[in-house]
């Protein structure tokens, strides 16, 4: 539904009986006026309202440092790294090249031994989510994909005896059949004896979640933000195995990283956390820009591909937005234009989805970024209610959320408090109606079929008003004077009607902060 069919169900309600009435007494400081025209440009009024030729030195020094980031990038291509990273990863820049995997999912088969019991996934889940990680990479192609229960998941080996002749008996039974090249352990890390263990007894190279991720990650990578953010969250994964590999002692076998290797390493993420560096501060000067222009910020995030993109699309009408059903499609923290139903202008900003059964320390890299959400004024959290493990993914979301604000709080966990959330579960198309029964304050919507916007949009109103310290006005101006200019410049107006009392003045509905209104009575009120 548009922003003015939302606009005019609200103006038929008491949504918009404001009171007080501010009256603009007749002795005014009256200036020249200068129109409505240019109020903002849409497309970019979050980013750059100066006009060329009237750049600050800001601006400037903002395009100063992308260049400089541009020119730095060259050395994310490395040989020498890539060597190390696709020892320890399995992971390679050749995307085109094709890959049959066979997806092996290991659970716990007692629930008393397992890590999580607070929200139980069942193994057809997890395995369902594997198989989804590898169909996100083109080429990749699923051979077979089976359940595992073991004991434990900590075992040398991995496996059983038994188990691991079972298996072995599959793979050479799928190498008749096809070209097998690559085994997919769907577990958040292996450790390094697990790994190499794996690939004598199978003699294919082993993946991780994590690595299967990173290679997905690369693929993505679009942006220098994205690149840089990518090529740091690899680091630590080598690093672990690394220090694993000394642990078990294998620097005879030539697994444990040379000396140069290590250089290789720490000068790479020397420079790396260099660049994220003043990423974050250009980051920071884009928000104060932003904050100075009292644009109000709506975070959305979720667990991948749960529609935070589709959300925003069907919020702000946003042609040019093209939503994709795959994991990670989005890296990006994109800032996006929409409009309330008082006709306030905030800003959508869009955000890289989560994923369990991996390192918080992962999207930790993204930090750079995602601080655009942790510093938001309200955060929406969008669920796949349609998806059967949704109340797992809603927890994993949440600590996530919490772990990141401790993060960006520096460690202080009395300033790490999340703005407010909204809960909004998406896809509500693809279930039954008695599925959509829930005793919490969400939102049912479905962003593709954009049904449940409306009371949505509502709710972001409210609790931006609240946020925000803005509130709604009814105020009486000079019909076609200067204060009439100002308001539509600085304040979001609602609707404008004539003045029964008095034919020369205007009733305008209004919603402004407290500030604005302070700079108003300051310029036309004595």
């Amino acid at each position: 539904m548009s922003a003015l069919r939302v606009l005019a169900r609200l103006a038929s309600t008491r949504t918009l009986q404001i009171r007080p009435i501010v009256e603009i007494p007749a002795r005014c400081k009256y200036t020249q006026h200068q129109g409505v025209k240019g109020i903002r440009n849409r497309k970019s009024f979050f980013e750059a309202q100066i006009q060329a030729g009237q750049r600050s030195e800001e601006d400037e020094d903002l395009e100063r440092t992308a260049s400089s980031e541009l020119a730095d990038m060259r050395f994310l291509d490395d040989r020498a790294y890539d060597e190390v990273a696709g020892g320890a990863m399995r992971i390679t820049r050749d995307i085109a090249s094709s890959q049959q995997v066979l997806i092996l999912q290991p659970y716990v088969k007692w629930a008393a031994k397992r890590q999580n019991t607070s929200v139980d996934v069942r193994p057809e889940d997890q395995l369902a989510e594997a198989s989804a990680l590898i169909h996100s990479l083109p080429n990749w192609q699923v051979a077979r994909a089976l359940k595992v229960p073991l004991e434990s998941l900590e075992k040398k080996t991995l496996f059983g005896s038994g188990k691991l002749v079972e298996l072995k008996e599959l793979v050479a039974e799928l190498r008749q059949e096809r070209q097998l090249t690559c085994l997919f352990v769907s577990k958040g890390t292996l450790s390094f004896a697990q790994k190499r263990f794996l690939e004598a007894e199978f003699r294919l190279p082993v993946m991780d979640r994590y690595s299967v991720v990173i290679q997905i990650l690369r693929l993505h990578a679009t942006s220098a933000e994205a690149k840089l953010q990518v090529a740091m969250a690899e680091l630590p994964y080598i690093w672990a195995q690394a220090k694993d590999a000394s642990v078990t002692q294998t620097r005879r076998q030539g697994y444990a990283l040379t000396d140069l290797q290590k250089e290789i390493l720490r000068t790479r993420e020397r420079k790396l956390r260099a660049e994220l560096d003043r990423v974050r501060r250009q980051r920071q000067l884009l928000r104060q820009k932003r904050k100075q222009q009292n644009y109000p910020i709506v975070a959305v995030v979720g667990y991948t591909n749960a529609g935070k993109t589709s959300l925003i699309k069907a919020l702000t009408v946003e042609d040019a937005l093209q939503p994709r059903n795959q994991l990670f499609a989005t890296l990006d923290v994109t800032a996006h234009a929409g409009c309330l139903p008082c006709n306030l202008e905030v800003i959508y900003m869009d955000t890289v989805g989560f994923m369990s059964d991996l390192p918080t320390g992962l999207f930790e890299c993204f930090v750079a970024t995602l601080e655009d959400a942790m510093l938001a004024d309200v955060i929406l959290h969008v669920q796949d209610l349609s998806h059967p493990c949704h109340a797992a993914q809603r927890s994993h979301v949440e600590a996530t959320l919490r772990s990141l604000a401790f993060n960006v709080a520096g460690g202080d966990s009395t300033a790490s408090q999340l703005p407010p959330v909204i809960n909004v579960y998406n896809k509500c198309d693809l279930v039954s109606v008695e599925a959509q029964s829930s005793s919490d304050p969400v939102h049912h919507i479905s962003a593709r079929a954009q049904t449940g916007l409306e009371p949505l949009l509502v709710d972001i109103e409210q609790q931006i008003l609240s946020a925000t310290g803005r509130r709604k006005l009814q105020m009486r101006v000079p019909s076609g004077g200067p204060e009439m200019a100002w308001l539509y410049k600085n304040a979001a107006v609602v609707e404008t009607t004539a003045d029964e009392e008095n034919p020369e003045r205007l009733m305008m509905h209004v919603v402004i902060s407290q500030r604005t209104l302070d700079q108003f009575k300051r310029q036309f009120c004595r």
